[in-house]
């Protein structure tokens, strides 16, 4: 009669066990696959493929029983750390949302704004277009490879320990915030600066022709130079995308 111990379980568990709930937890964050849109299953599905497949290159694991209150906090380690490398790449597609709410202030389109059920918050017509340029270029450059890489090189630089605080000191990810705004104000620099030069000529307009309808004639003409702005700069927002997606994924490696 074949007898398997408890120990022996725990072996064959654990090492598939710790890599499954970080991967999980970053697909829950992550902004592409983390949408209502995608069914929890198919996350769960990947998460297994994702810890399944990358046995041969990860660490040793610990064995550790999973009723004692060090697997706890091995857990709780697993969720920080696959939160955080989510909330890095949203991080980055919220500072190119962002630049589409600046770039549609300028132009005047923030009034066009909807609710979005995806991410179930309220956003413009021109910050929308530009997240969904931005996850289109997520999948064309394999941006969700360049993520998964980060991950499994983070067993490395943050391995399963009982203190799972230490990440949280080591990186301080309330400080990626900054990034929204200079990645964001980095995008939208050449279209607030061509549309700050419409205004500008539109008002010396309105005090040489005073006769002219300046708000009958002006919208038109901001609203037109700014899609034809954004259709010629369009082309040059994989430069900062994937500088500060690298940027922020460094921390993991």
């Amino acid at each position: 009669m074949v007898e398997i111990a408890e120990a022996q379980i725990l072996a064959w568990i654990t090492p598939v066990l710790w890599p499954f709930l970080r991967t999980l937890a970053m697909f829950t964050a992550l902004p592409v696959l983390g949408t209502r849109t995608v069914p929890a299953r198919v996350r769960v599905a990947l998460s297994a493929l994702v810890a399944l497949a990358s046995q041969a290159s990860l660490p040793p694991m610990p064995v550790v029983p999973l009723d004692s209150p060090l697997a706890f906090l091995l857990v709780v380690q697993q969720v920080v750390i696959g939160l955080c490398v989510g909330f890095a790449v949203r991080v980055v597609f919220a500072a190119v949302e962002f630049a589409g709410e600046l770039v549609g202030l300028q132009m005047g389109l923030n009034f066009a704004g909807f609710f979005d059920p995806a991410t179930a918050s309220t956003s413009t017509a021109l910050s929308r277009f530009y997240g969904t340029m931005v996850a289109w270029l997520f999948v064309v450059i394999n941006g969700h490879l360049l993520v998964l890489a980060a991950l499994l090189q983070s067993f490395e630089t943050f391995p399963v320990g009982p203190e799972p605080m230490g990440f949280l000191r080591a990186t301080l990810p309330h400080q990626w915030g900054a990034e929204i705004f200079m990645t964001g104000l980095w995008i939208a620099v050449p279209m607030v600066a061509m549309l700050l030069f419409v205004n500008l000529v539109l008002g010396v307009i309105s005090r040489v022709a005073a006769q002219i309808n300046i708000f009958a004639v002006g919208f038109p003409i901001t609203v037109s130079v700014g899609l034809i702005g954004t259709l010629v700069t369009l082309p040059l927002l994989q430069t900062p995308f994937t500088m500060a997606l690298e940027r922020l994924l460094v921390v993991f490696r």
